[in-house]
């Protein structure tokens, strides 16, 4: 039998002004002899935060720029706007057409993506290090100098109405429309992000230019990369593409309504025309900063998280009654939500879901055993250091620390809080989030569940 060294990690944080800047330096010192990741931020004077990870041995880097703003931000009668406003900046800018925009970071070798979240919008790029420029000057001008243009929201508007039928056409995209809209009511963290047939017709460019204003601009913006890109190069790029001299904009807070998930209940909406009956059963969840997210984390891994999981091996290899089935789980800077997802023959449904709460009541009443404990922290730990292999998750990561005031941890830290969780902690996460008796079921499809 080997010996397995013990391995400390320190970490340290060193705050310095650069040139008016404050520079926060946190360095993973790991005494093993190998060489640790190290995260730099910088909060610029415009109020910019930018961030950055060298990761050894990588030849590509991970851009991307998060906007405070979304779905969460968003009034009734706009729903969708922040998701609009994400598809128009590729309409043209400034110096680019649409096209050119299409082609800037393609021709490269590189790729350029966005998405619309709950509570930020997000532009991000994967390119050649020696392409970072590239990545920030197409960026750059995709976030501060859009056109806007009637005739493009027109044209926009057609696509995102198909975008929205699309969804229409996929139940197992709209039964979590409906679970949201049921743990949220009107609450936006229950909206739609593509908005409503109603909502995106009546947007107008002027709804979009004031969205752009008061949150395009750095104060309300993260910068973050990773893989081969050193710190003060990446802050001489932004330099360069315009970023560092762009005015911080308003800063007004934007209002945000208390959240409160509804209680358990049973909800269904009747289709005719699909094959098989869709269902969750899910409640509020963990709020990103919650000290039990790691326990939860390993409870929704073991119960749905795969193919060795209790659901996966009781519902779908045992019964036969499903061909997917699993845990989901978001979380959010003040809640969070997470459930299960399942999908059965209308005749077999009520069957599936039955042994879905079979499941979970178990894990609720009796938490887990130290052997499915000792496996599950095992399970997250590989989970956790296979996930930072990539450029692209080592940039998500380091915007984190600032979208959420998420502490830098290396990975010898993160395996720390997992090997941290006994049985305690995962009883009362089991007893309050997993009791199928407190959730709330959503079905779509011939037949309804109860």
């Amino acid at each position: 039998m080997s010996a397995r060294r013990a391995v400390k990690t320190v970490a340290i944080v060193v705050v310095v002004a650069v040139d008016g800047a404050v520079v926060a330096v946190a360095i993973g010192a790991d005494t093993s002899g190998a060489q640790a990741p190290t995260l730099q931020r910088t909060d610029l004077p415009n109020g910019l935060t930018v961030l950055s990870e060298s990761v050894p041995g990588a030849r590509s880097v991970a851009f991307g720029a998060w906007v405070r703003a979304a779905t969460l931000h968003e009034r009734p009668e706009q729903m969708g706007v922040s998701h609009l406003l994400e598809h128009m900046v590729f309409k043209g800018t400034r110096t680019r057409t649409a096209q050119q925009i299409a082609l800037a970071l393609e021709t490269l070798g590189g790729s350029l993506d966005a998405y619309t979240e709950r509570e930020h919008t997000s532009y991000q790029a994967r390119v050649l290090d020696e392409h970072l420029p590239e990545a920030a000057s197409v960026i750059g001008e995709l976030i501060f100098e859009p056109l806007l243009r009637q005739a493009d929201l027109t044209l926009e508007r057609k696509v995102i109405l198909e975008e929205i039928s699309m969804v229409d056409d996929t139940p197992d995209d709209i039964i979590f429309d409906v679970h949201n809209r049921a743990v949220w009511g009107d609450h936006p963290h229950g909206f739609p992000i593509l908005g409503t047939r109603a909502t995106v017709k009546a947007l107008s460019v002027a709804d979009l230019h004031d969205l752009h204003e008061r949150a395009y601009h750095p104060g309300r913006l993260v910068v973050a990369a990773s893989g081969r890109v050193e710190h003060d190069q990446l802050l001489e790029v932004l330099h360069n593409t315009g970023w560092s001299t762009r005015a911080r904009g308003d800063m007004t807070p934007f209002p945000l309504d208390p959240v409160e998930a509804a209680g358990p209940h049973a909800e269904h909406v009747s289709r005719k025309d699909i094959a098989q009956t869709h269902i969750v059963l899910g409640s509020q969840g963990i709020a990103f900063g919650d000290s039990r997210r790691y326990a939860f984390a390993l409870l929704d891994m073991l119960i749905g998280g795969g193919m060795s999981s209790r659901l996966f091996q009781k519902v779908r290899e045992e019964l036969g009654l499903a061909y997917s089935v699993q845990t989901f789980s978001s979380s959010y800077a003040d809640t969070g939500a997470h459930g299960v997802y399942l999908a059965s023959a209308p005749d077999t449904a009520q069957e599936a879901l039955d042994a879905v709460r079979d499941v979970l009541r178990d894990v609720a009443a009796n938490g887990l055993s130290e052997a499915d404990l000792a496996a599950g922290k095992r399970q997250l730990r590989g989970q956790l250091v296979l996930s930072m292999e990539g450029v692209s998750s080592r940039m998500y990561r380091a915007a984190l620390t600032a979208l959420y005031g998420e502490p830098y941890r290396s990975i010898d830290e993160l395996k720390a809080l997992v090997d941290a969780i006994d049985l305690e902690h995962v009883r009362d996460v089991a007893r309050e989030f997993f009791d199928p008796d407190r959730q709330i079921l959503v079905s779509l499809g011939p037949k309804a569940v109860r």
